[in-house]
């Protein structure tokens, strides 16, 4: 038996608490009035006590804030040592027939808690994405069991250890920190099929073709014709997991990713005054570039030399050449960064995801460059975590690669700058007072103009213009 240890109420206005410090070692043997954890509130802080004996099994790791009614822990009881002269032999059996052998089932009574961990300080919720396996089927230790997206990172559980799935909480359902959304019943069987035990029922016989005289002989309700029904019934909508259709439209739950970019889209352009600046660049020198030392920088890096890694370095020139960008409002305070984490925007089947590339002033094109593709990677596996995504100082967006001409980006909020690049054409322009064929990218540059002024956002788009048509300039850091 498993008793949950749950975050007490602390008052009526006191929604969450602070897990402040585990006494006891996850896994520790625990007595009945053992102290076990602290927990902290804006108000008070107090202590939980064991319920009960038994081994403890952390959930809730310290230093998360989680709401009340959240379980942090449990304590098994079953697991708990007996004592020495509580054992009972085994009575003799009577017959046969009284004492059959234990079955795996019944000689194993553990069952593990299959549970929502923390996902982060901001995180009180996960939704089921799917279940990987199915309701009271045989897993082993290790196998992925469920996928859980939370409003900014996916994450697959495995099972902790061999047994028969039970599963309580079904796909699309929301579920809170700590929640219990199955469990497994240690070294139990999957029940066998009813085919292996008992026969299947043999099928109801066929009906024997009616005599000839039958068919030559129709009766009067056979023989009359049927009326036309030109009535529509409506079919009953279609249930397909998280789906529901009419045949016409179909409905389904916004996943808690696309409720956050949704929310987070909204609440950038309610709370900071978002204008776009706009430039083209001439990719010809880039292009150029990359054609004469391609193979040479593929066979030392290992790595393809993109366009990527150009505009990163041309933006950490332009931030620095223009440090307001590199800023964001805090309330009523402007904090200056002095770092350059740059964010580059990855679409995936489930949305788009912004991972950080840290510390792009210190890094090579190569290094640069492998990082964008160890992201892509992760975020086509589902493995992005939360670490990925903190921290950036300023965005770049390539709707390019589908196909955009132009198009006004959304700040990355707090950030105050986000760099749209769109595809590359080649198109006429006027160079040296004749008109020529180059390959042209438009550029737009959004901003917050609470803190950046139309001038700044003008000569930093201008600075990645020149950088990026200049790349020999941009490596000399000039």
């Amino acid at each position: 038996m498993a008793v949950d240890i749950v975050i007490p109420e602390a008052g009526e206005s006191i929604t969450s608490a602070n897990v402040a410090q585990w006494h006891k070692e996850n896994g520790a043997q625990v007595s009945k009035g053992d102290i076990l954890v602290t927990l902290e509130t804006d108000k008070v802080s107090n202590e939980l006590e064991a319920s009960a004996d038994g081994v403890l099994h952390i959930i809730v790791q310290e230093g998360e804030e989680v709401d009340i009614g959240t379980v942090i822990g449990r304590l098994d009881e079953s697991a708990a040592a007996a004592p020495a002269d509580t054992a009972i032999p085994a009575p003799a059996a009577e017959s046969p027939a009284a004492s059959p052998a234990p079955t795996a089932s019944a000689a194993s009574s553990e069952t593990i808690d299959i549970v929502v961990p923390a996902a982060g300080e901001s995180i009180n919720s996960a939704s089921i994405g799917s279940w990987h396996k199915a309701d009271g089927s045989q897993v082993n230790k290790g196998d992925v069991l469920v996928t859980l997206e939370t409003d900014k990172v996916s994450n697959d559980l495995e099972a902790e250890a061999s047994g028969t799935l039970s599963i309580s909480a079904q796909e699309g359902d929301e579920v809170d920190i700590g929640a219990v959304i199955g469990s497994i019943a240690v070294g139990a069987s999957a029940p066998a099929s009813s085919s292996s035990s008992t026969p299947a029922p043999s099928a109801a016989p066929k009906a024997s073709a009616p005599a000839p005289a039958a068919q030559k002989s129709p009766t009067p309700q056979q023989a009359a014709p049927a009326k036309a029904d030109f009535s529509i019934t409506p079919s009953a909508p279609e249930v397909t997991g998280n789906e529901v259709s009419d045949g016409r439209t179909t409905r389904k739950k916004m996943s808690m990713l696309r409720r956050k970019i949704a929310s987070h889209l909204t609440n950038a352009q309610q709370t900071a005054a978002i204008l776009t600046t706009f430039n083209e660049c001439d990719m010809s020198a880039i292009m150029q570039l990359r054609k004469d030392v391609q193979e040479d920088f593929i066979a030392k890096h290992g790595v393809k030399l993109g366009f990527m890694s150009f505009f990163v370095k041309a933006t950490v020139q332009a931030l620095k050449d223009v440090p307001s960008i590199n800023g964001m409002i805090d309330g009523t305070d402007i904090v200056q960064n002095h770092f350059y984490d740059i964010g580059v925007a990855i679409g995936t089947e489930k949305g788009l995801i912004v991972p950080v590339i840290r510390d792009c002033d210190k890094k090579t094109f190569a290094e640069i460059e492998q990082d964008i593709i160890d992201y892509a990677m992760k975020a086509k596996e589902g493995k992005i975590s939360m670490e990925d995504l903190q921290g950036g100082v300023f965005t770049i967006s390539n709707g390019g690669v589908y196909g955009s001409l132009l198009s006004t980006p959304i700040l990355n909020p707090p950030q105050s700058g986000i760099l749209g690049m769109h595809t590359i054409q080649q198109r006429p322009i006027a160079v040296n007072k004749e008109v020529v064929i180059r390959p042209m990218m438009n550029l737009a540059m959004s901003y917050d103009h609470r803190l950046v002024d139309g001038k700044e956002a003008v000569t930093f788009l201008i600075r990645i213009k020149d950088c990026i048509e200049n790349p020999t300039r941009l490596m000399l850091e000039m």
